[in-house]
């Protein structure tokens, strides 16, 4: 098949899964073209991987004349596809619009929920109706993104297979790890790993840590790995209520971190499919987290879950992590065996010849 693959502006997790498939589709001997800005052009190696690519000039946000040479690219170079994947709500409206009255069929995988309200809300809701009515075939990476979309009335939906990333490499102990934060042996470690944005309500974090340490006699301390915008003001109210909780900003020894950790903790308000868990399953790690989004579905019962944004009830479940060795190591057996069943690189491929295969 000619197969073009469309993606808007991405943190990581939509480029590296645009990869997979490119990767996937070429070895498979089908002709694949990118079409992504400028930066995920230069910073996902499309092009070795096989794929011819286009840039395609488009941002968050609208913006007529930017928007207007992207629509007249998409109706180029998409017209001769066989089958056309677009990724995200931007640039799957887009492809609606581009290819209004042309032959390919259009897939459009949403990778994230409606950033709520306020105008990026109102602006989100509109590209779901654009893809709704005009796409063949629409998949999420969460049952509440395809619930969505069926209530809009896409005419067809499934949940999209997103490959797990592998185990990463642990290069240090536990031991290495905890002297090198300059934590004390018998400390517990709570580990999050997460953007510093209100998606991954950090605030639920600090609360929570300020009532185990309020309710509980624990000795523990939580360091989160990440960095964005709202680090300073995260800081703030670290230092105001003073709470263990640390903001060690971008790190590469992720792996290490989640290896040394006593609990593994999400505290998102919606996640499609989070690497982090996933990483923390590979790693056998005991896991709490919020059950927002895709969460559940990710880690099955390989989880302590708690609704979204409840301090008592993350209190309450950090603390039973920590004071029961028991519900720990039941938790590790858990997310060893849950990992065993995440989905591969094959099975995102697989997945999407599907979707292709449905819409021809």
């Amino acid at each position: 098949m000619r197969i073009a693959l469309v993606m808007g502006t991405s943190a990581g997790g939509t480029g590296k899964h645009v990869l997979d498939l490119v990767g996937g589709l070429v070895e498979a001997d089908h002709d694949v073209v990118v079409l992504a800005p400028r930066a995920e052009l230069d910073q996902f190696p499309f092009a070795e991987a096989g794929a011819a690519t286009v840039e395609l000039a488009v941002a968050d946000r609208p913006h007529p004349v930017r928007d207007a040479r992207a629509l007249a690219i998409l109706r180029d170079v998409c017209g001769g596809a066989d089958v056309v994947h677009a990724h995200g709500a931007r640039v799957g409206a887009l492809s609606v619009l581009a290819l209004a009255g042309l032959a390919p069929p259009l897939v459009v995988t949403l990778h994230n929920a409606s950033p709520g309200a306020g105008l990026l809300g109102r602006v989100h809701r509109v590209l779901e109706s654009t893809i709704a009515r005009g796409a063949d075939l629409v998949l999420g990476v969460s049952a509440d993104i395809v619930e969505r979309q069926r209530e809009l009335g896409a005419r067809a939906t499934d949940l999209a297979v997103i490959a797990a990333p592998p185990p990463g490499a642990v290069t240090r102990d536990r031991h290495a790890v905890r002297h090198d934060l300059g934590i004390e042996p018998r400390t517990m470690l709570l580990v999050t790993v997460a953007r510093l944005a209100p998606q991954k309500d950090l605030d639920l974090l600090v609360d929570a840590m300020a009532e185990l340490r309020a309710r509980h006699a624990i000795d523990a301390v939580a360091v989160v790995a990440g960095d964005g915008p709202d680090r300073e003001r995260l800081q703030a109210r670290i230092d105001a209520t003073d709470v263990p909780v640390r903001l060690l900003g971008h790190r590469s020894d992720v792996p290490d971190l989640i290896a040394a950790a006593d609990a593994v903790v999400s505290t998102a308000r919606w996640e499609g499919q989070p690497v982090g868990l996933q990483e923390a399953l590979h790693s056998g790690a005991a896991i709490v987290a919020t059950d927002a989004g895709g969460t559940g579905a990710v880690v099955g019962d390989a989880a302590i879950l708690v609704p979204v944004g409840d301090v008592p009830s993350m209190a309450r479940a950090l603390a039973d992590v920590l004071l029961h060795g028991a519900v720990r190591d039941d938790l590790r057996s858990r997310a060893i065996s849950r990992g065993g069943e995440l989905p591969t690189s094959e099975d995102a491929l697989e997945a999407a010849l599907t979707a292709y295969r449905s819409v021809l």
